[in-house]
């Protein structure tokens, strides 16, 4: 697979409020769509809304003289920050995060009659963060039958304490910030000097450092300038199209090559489709050009504020046509005219540059695109409307614009091929040097966009894509050996040796967790990290089973072990590995239903005559404790044309069967152990080799 990598050298101060602008946008973007509908429901339902209704409207009293609630106070106190709240914490430490950092956010909620969205951008992530601090202390020291009430009450009470913290600490706090800044946009506003904030939006937008101001202050200063009165300015200081669109006509009409033939298309994704980034390259072959941005977005917010015009809600994507649909009542002239006249500057601007300059803009766009790409820290989701088919010449259309930190290996269920096959790449990885590289494995029902490089069965590499659009994604057919595994080893090497060689720090992703959250807190991620493989014969001989085992609470039991499977065929291998689990208690018969389920839709072969049934991910609910069985067939079955002699069942709660998982990868990396497994002639042989790894 052909990648293309790029290690660029970047401030720390650049890439420090990039990452927080990123995080504040990535609680902000999932909830637009309740912003748009308040907005929508503001602008029909109030007082002054096209269709005034009191009971929606929340304005007016009933027949009793009790004031109608209505839904836009509710919605904008209540519902949107909770979200905002919600999502934050869920960034930060999945569901349970997100439903602590919600709870806490209701301290300052009530603790102030403004909407609170820049409470709940604090209080959402720092719900999330310290519970999933309190969670590592007790980690792995629950009584078995206990963790469902510790979790709930550890919960419930850090939860409690945090809402009284943010009602008493926290909300004086915001409502200074808040009536600080609200009086900084006032003075600008009073004194005419508006405008003049585009000399740094601008060229913030094409360096993605936007989103710290527009999410973090521009939108909830808008809200609060919107119930106020009816509209705000504030929305169409960033989201104007008008300056984009500018630059992009006037490379239609005066650029040159490749930059000239793209401009239409991208001008049309800007425009209609919102995406503002499509025009960052055509800024950043020629630099000067932000001078026409500028120009243009100063145009616009001094036609707003002369006509008094202004949106009902926030603008994303800032299409023409969410802008239209969040225009005020009193707003249609002012706001279309911004548009129109801040296009009208920015093109005669642009224009300019390019008929006066001995470079017309027909350098390499693709380069200005990686440019873009390396700013943004992955891959632009638009790209490939100005490189046409580079990007499908590049394994997927992916370019990694950063060293790689963290690869997943996905799987449907997340817990038996996955976990497989990350312990051999892992392995990989390490032997060439680079062991801080972190390598997990997860079901692809819980993969979000935050890895680097993404690993699947070329089965489910279809399922997983639109989950990591911005990583590299490989698929492969074969656990065991796959050759892939040896391009990705090479991908760490290239890009990790040229950003340490270049002075890069290697920075997360833009929008990616802390791949803490996946490693330590595997569970409530649904992303498992394989333990480190046991040393294989490092453990006790098999005579010598241990307490836990002796009571049937191990992983691996002598039981469990078969050296003459009786199975000719591949679904009669499933039963009989089933069993074993059936007979353990691990599981009830629903869950072997599922291993062959899981067989029907992906092959379980590993390489290495392996293969290891395991249940769907829908199926966990039918484990009882985490189990697997190790069948030999001599001869060797049939498994979807491949020769297995060795099947193994597996059922694993949490990550407790990932140390055996890893063991047993080990080994079947290494023909000569398999060769002893092939020749053993007692259970006590084969336990000895993988190594009595228990929960």
């Amino acid at each position: 697979m052909a990648t293309e990598t790029v290690a660029k050298p970047r401030t720390s101060a650049r890439v420090g409020v990039q990452k927080f602008g990123t995080f504040l946008s990535g609680m902000i973007m999932p909830n637009i769509g309740a912003f748009i509908a308040w907005g929508l429901i503001t602008a029909l339902f109030i007082e002054k809304g096209w269709i005034p209704v009191p009971e929606l409207g929340g304005y007016g009293t009933n027949a009793e003289g009790v004031a109608h609630v209505g839904l836009v106070g509710p919605m904008v106190n209540y519902l949107l920050p909770l979200l905002i709240a919600y999502t934050g914490g869920r960034m930060v430490y999945d569901v349970r995060g997100g439903v602590v950092g919600a709870i806490a956010t209701m301290g300052v909620i009530v603790g102030t009659g403004i909407p609170m969205f820049i409470g709940a951008m604090i209080m959402g992530p720092l719900g999330g963060w310290t519970m999933k601090k309190i969670d590592a202390i007790w980690d792995g020291k629950i009584r078995p039958g206990f963790e469902m009430l510790v979790n709930n009450f550890s919960a419930g009470i850090w939860g409690g304490i945090l809402t009284l913290l943010g009602f008493y600490g926290l909300t004086p706090v915001v409502k200074a910030f808040t009536a600080g800044a609200g009086s900084v946009v006032q003075f600008l506003v009073d004194n005419g000097l508006l405008p003049l904030t585009s000399i740094f939006i601008e060229p913030a937008k094409v360096l993605f450092l936007n989103n710290a101001i527009n999410h973090g202050v521009l939108t909830p200063l808008g809200i609060q300038q919107s119930l106020d009165q009816g509209k705000s300015i504030l929305f169409l200081l960033e989201a104007n199209p008008g300056p984009g669109l500018g630059i992009l006509l006037a490379y239609m009409f005066f650029g040159r090559g490749a930059a000239r033939a793209s401009a239409p298309g991208a001008a049309i994704i800007h425009f209609l489709g919102g995406i503002h980034e499509i025009y960052f390259p055509y800024v950043l072959m020629k630099p000067i050009l932000i001078l026409a941005a500028i120009g243009g977005g100063m145009t616009g917010i001094a036609t707003l504020a002369i006509t008094n015009s202004g949106l009902v809600a926030p603008a994303a994507p800032g299409s023409i046509i969410a802008v239209i649909a969040q225009t005020s009542r009193d707003s249609y002239v002012g706001v279309i005219l911004a548009v129109v006249l801040a296009t009208a500057v920015s093109f005669l601007i642009a224009s300019l540059i390019l008929r006066t300059s001995k470079n017309k803009g027909e350098d390499d766009l693709s380069a200005a695109t990686s440019r873009m790409e390396a700013m943004k820290g992955k891959k632009s989701s638009v790209s490939s409307a100005l490189v046409g088919d580079r990007a499908a010449a590049q394994g997927e259309g992916t370019v990694l614009t950063r060293p790689v930190q963290n690869i997943v290996f996905a799987c449907d269920a997340g817990m038996g091929s996955s976990a497989m096959g990350a312990s051999v790449l892992r392995n990989k990885i390490k032997a060439a040097g680079f062991p801080d590289v972190k390598v997990t494995n997860s079901a692809i029902a819980n993969l979000s966009d935050s890895y680097d490089v993404v690993v699947t069965h070329q089965d489910l590499t279809e399922r997983a894509q639109p989950r990591t659009a911005s990583a590299i994604h490989y698929s492969v057919d074969n656990f065991m050996n796959s050759p892939e595994y040896d391009d990705i080893v090479e991908l760490v090497r290239s890009s990790n040796t040229d950003a340490t060689a270049s002075g890069t720090t290697a920075e997360p992703a833009a929008g990616a967790q802390p791949t803490e959250a996946a490693t330590t807190a595997a569970p409530a991620q649904g992303a498992h990290t394989a333990e480190p493989a046991v040393g294989v014969g490092g453990q006790a001989n098999g005579a010598q089973a241990t307490g836990a085992q002796a009571e049937g609470k191990g992983v691996l039991l002598r039981e469990s072990v078969v050296l003459n499977g009786t199975a000719t065929d591949r679904d009669a291998a499933i039963d009989e590995a089933g069993k074993l689990l059936l007979d353990r208690g691990a599981v009830d018969v629903s869950y072997v239903h599922a291993m062959h389920e899981r067989e029907e839709s992906v092959s379980t072969y590993m390489g290495s005559f392996l293969a290891i049934p395991h249940g769907t991910n829908d199926a966990k609910e039918h484990i009882n404790h985490s189990a697997v069985s190790i069948i030999r067939y001599p001869e060797g079955i049939d498994w979807g044309g491949k020769q297995v002699k060795f099947v193994v069942g597996v059922a694993g709660l949490n990550n407790e069967h990932l140390h055996i998982l890893s063991s047993i990868a080990k080994i079947f990396t290494n023909k000569a152990q398999v060769a002893q497994l092939e020749e053993a002639t007692t259970v006590d042989e084969v336990l000895e080799l993988f190594g009595k790894v228990n929960a």
